[in-house]
């Protein structure tokens, strides 16, 4: 293992005895593990196709976590890729970070123009001494490594939508999908937690795209990409770009990704968070929870306006989710199919 500034790694809190049991245990482990990807929303069953792709030929898992959110990068949608929905000077800007099993990772900032990000932060990853670039210099980074600029212009939906926004000019995000309410919606409820879905125009629904896979050989990694909270203020980045917060990966214990309001995320490590309480043994749906139900606590009344959910792999193919409300679902892709499974949540 290459320990250097990309690194994540905390031998400390491990400590000697921990750390060589763990490993031996994994390591009498690993034969009788095999392949799986998990992917946040409904968008994650086609990115999952991508992932299962690599996995299913003996592949990494890194390799297929890139591949498998590259999928929803190139898809029409509000949150992820340049199709997306723009800030509110209506610039495009992107977010995304990748991580592999021996702790190095790489992120993206305020992006643009540059069609697959994840790939850009890989390249961070596996070519600088660093593990984020951002605005202009994440650009130049990329072009550098052969990416080309894409026109400087909104898709029609997401064109459209910014239109629509700049009627009133308010930033006021709704649980699980960003967009106007219905006006037939008979309640706040009925409009607010509807699930994420493909609309009739092709777009998908949905927000941050965050996937988890470990491979024949046990390896874990994850990845994250998005286009941020739409409409929001010029500069404004989110969790899924921060290692510990948005995707956190860990080989001797599991692997999270998390979706909804970043700044929350943030806050409490997220990812990091539930990594941990994966540690202690808490199974993957229980770590999960355990981190949601704390930033319940901290937001109070508040947490009646946001939604934050997680997904989370261990080392044993295992894997769960929670949510603070109802209306996220993840996919979950093995050799038996791909399925998707609507999250237990708080409230």
């Amino acid at each position: 293992m290459r320990i250097n500034r990309r690194n994540f790694i905390n031998l400390g809190s491990l400590g000697i005895a921990g750390f060589t049991l763990q490993g031996f245990v994994n390591k009498q482990s690993v034969q009788g593990l095999k392949p799986i990807v998990i992917a946040t929303w409904d968008a994650g069953l086609s990115a999952n196709k991508a992932a299962w792709a690599v996995l299913s030929k003996g592949g990494s898992a890194l390799d297929a976590v890139e591949k498998g959110v590259m999928v929803t990068e190139d898809e029409i949608n509000c949150c992820v890729g340049l199709a997306a929905n723009p800030d509110r000077d209506g610039h495009v800007t992107l977010d995304a970070s990748i991580m592999d099993h021996e702790f190095n990772c790489g992120s993206v900032a305020f992006l643009e123009r540059i069609k697959h990000p994840i790939s850009v932060a890989r390249r961070v990853m596996e070519k600088t001494p660093h593990v984020m670039l951002v605005g202009e210099g994440a650009q130049q980074f990329a072009l550098s490594e052969g990416f080309t600029l894409e026109p400087d212009e909104l898709s029609e939906s997401a064109d459209k939508s910014y239109k629509e926004w700049l009627k009133k000019s308010t930033y006021q995000p709704i649980i699980n999908v960003e967009r106007q309410k219905s006006k037939k919606a008979t309640s706040q409820l009925d409009d607010i937690y509807k699930a994420p879905a493909k609309l009739s125009n092709g777009e998908w629904n949905h927000d941050t795209i965050g996937m988890v896979a470990l491979d024949a050989k046990g390896n874990l990694s994850g990845s994250c990409t998005t286009s941020g909270a739409g409409f929001k203020l010029r500069g404004r980045v989110g969790d899924s770009p921060i290692i510990g917060a948005g995707l956190y990966v860990d080989n001797e214990v599991g692997a999270v990704v998390s979706t909804g309001q970043g700044e929350d995320v943030i806050r409490v490590a997220g990812s990091s968070a539930v990594v941990e309480h994966m540690r202690q043994g808490k199974s993957p749906q229980e770590a999960c929870k355990l981190v949601v139900e704390k930033i319940r606590r901290i937001k109070k009344e508040k947490a009646a306006d946001i939604q934050v959910c997680f997904i989370a792999l261990n080392k044993n193919g295992e894997y769960g989710s929670y949510a603070l409300h109802t209306g996220f679902n993840y996919a979950v892709h093995t050799a038996e199919g791909n399925k998707l499974i609507e999250s237990p949540f708080s409230v």
